[in-house]
Formats: structure tokens, C-alpha cells, sequence
């Protein structure tokens, strides 16, 4: 009986394995469920965890996450490559930005994440099971995209509690995902954020990962990921008046160090 099982089961993996080489659909439909059961069970088992070290909602649960969610990449055969870690080393809080791409940018955001450093995300993350929970417990902060008037009253907040308990904050500025290999038009939330508590903005730039990932092509295969943080843009003295300028001074450079990790030196030059 045993046997019989175990043959079956061979023969399962089998057909998966050739399926998976043969169409393209399947690996990445298999790969991508693997991920999303991966992130369910993990989150579930690193909750109780949490709550038992340190009680509750709180920052410092992310290097629990951290710890546990950087083993994902061996699943993947993803490997990371980080340059510039020496440039979150600045004094008290500051705006941490980066390019949003997809559903792994998880993976890398925890490959890096500094210590006291917490994530603003959507809204809809607490509604995600056992993700909403662990997002819930790791501190961060929730937005309601669609409500302009509520997104502005949780960043006045988010800055007071920046400066209060002395932590650095992790936003998207493109305010979606874009799987392009290019940036989408940077929203302000960030800078005018930066701006008001007076504190450094950190860029972090990911290579593209459309060599390895790309939904619209059912592609998901095993590839590096180049990292790279960059010098902290300092804010002081600057008002209301010069966040347009922050902005596209950030923009353009992440835009410029997005081409070079990804092997497309010289497209960033041109953005204005």
C-alpha cells in the first residue's frame, strides 16, 4: 500500500516536472502558487513567534520576518547582489524610497531592510489572511489609496512618529506595481513627508526583473538581482515650495541607477 503511494506520488511530480518544462503557463502558474502558499504558511507560523518575543505590534518583529522571509530566495534560485548598505547608516529618521515592481519585492526589501525601519503599504494588506496579520505585527503602516484626504492625515502622523520613536520609514513612491524595467511618474507623499520632519531621503534601486520575471509572458525563472542604496539626499532647510524639485531630482536619479544595474547604461540620461 505504502508503495503504491509512493509511486503515485513519483509519477505526480513527474508530470509536473515535465509539464513545467514544457509549457511555460504551468511553471509559472506552479511557481507563483508555491509563492503565495510559501508566504500563507510562513506568515502563520512566524505570527505566534512574534507575539511570543516581543508581545505584540511592534518594529522589532521585522527581524523575525526578515530572517524568515530571506530564506525564499533558495526556493527560487534568486540570488542578490547589494552594494551601498554603508548609506542607511545616518543619524535618527529618514525617507527610504525605492522602485516597486512585483509581488517578490519582498524579498528584496527584506534582503536589505535596515533595523527600526518600517514599510507604509495599502490598506487591503490587512484584510490578507495570515499576511495582513504578519504585515499587522511587523508595524506597518497602512494607507487607503483612494482616500487622498486619509492618506495625508496618516503621513502627518507617520512623520510624528518618525521623529517620536526615532525610526526610518520604507515607501514606494510609484504607488503601484510596474514590471516594465522602467519607473512609473513618482507620487510627492514621500517628500512632502521628508520634508516636514526634516530628515534625509535614502533612494534604493532594484535591477529589473523582467530577464527572470514577467507575468504578461508567463516567464519565472531563477536569476540575480542587483541592489543598490544610494547616497542620502538631505532635506534640511528645504519647505513645501522645493518638494517638486526633491522629487524629480530622486526620480531621476533612481531612474538613471535602474538602467545601469539592468545593463541599459545611458537610457536614464534622457528623462527630464
Amino acid at each position: 500500500m505504502e508503495l503504491g503511494w509512493l509511486l503515485w506520488g513519483a509519477a505526480v511530480l513527474l508530470l509536473l516536472h515535465l509539464l513545467m518544462e514544457l509549457s511555460p503557463a504551468v511553471n509559472f502558474a506552479l511557481r507563483i502558487g508555491f509563492y503565495y502558499v510559501l508566504c500563507i504558511v510562513c506568515s502563520g507560523l512566524t505570527a505566534p513567534v512574534c507575539l511570543l518575543v516581543n508581545g505584540g505590534r511592534t518594529v522589532k518583529n521585522m527581524r523575525i520576518i526578515k530572517t524568515v522571509v530571506k530564506s525564499f530566495k533558495y526556493f527560487f534560485g534568486l540570488r542578490f547582489e547589494v552594494k551601498g548598505l554603508e548609506n542607511f547608516e545616518v543619524e535618527g529618521p529618514a525617507i527610504i524610497v525605492s522602485n516597486h515592481q512585483s509581488i517578490l519585492d519582498m524579498m528584496g526589501l527584506m534582503e536589505v531592510l535596515p533595523d527600526g525601519c518600517v514599510q507604509v503599504g495599502k490598506k487591503e494588506l490587512m484584510y490578507a489572511g495570515t499576511v495582513g496579520l504578519i504585515t499587522y505585527l511587523g508595524g506597518v503602516i497602512f494607507i487607503n489609496r483612494k482616500s487622498t484626504t486619509s492618506a495625508k492625515m496618516v503621513m502627518a502622523e507617520v512623520a510624528k512618529t518618525m521623529i517620536a520613536d526615532n525610526v526610518k520609514v520604507w515607501v514606494y513612491p510609484e504607488g503601484t506595481r510596474n514590471c516594465t524595467g522602467d519607473l512609473l511618474p513618482f507620487k510627492k507623499g514621500a517628500f512632502h513627508l521628508a520634508v516636514q520632519a526634516q530628515v534625509p531621503v535614502i533612494p534604493v534601486v532594484y535591477s529589473s526583473f523582467t530577464t527572470f520575471y514577467n507575468p504578461k509572458k508567463n516567464l519565472f525563472t531563477s536569476g540575480k538581482i542587483k541592489v543598490e542604496v544610494l547616497p542620502p539626499i538631505e532635506t534640511k532647510g528645504l519647505t513645501s515650495d522645493n518638494v517638486s524639485d526633491l522629487t524629480d531630482r530622486c526620480y531621476n536619479i533612481m531612474r538613471e541607477t535602474l538602467f545601469r544595474l539592468s545593463g541599459r547604461p545611458g537610457e536614464g540620461k534622457d528623462s527630464s
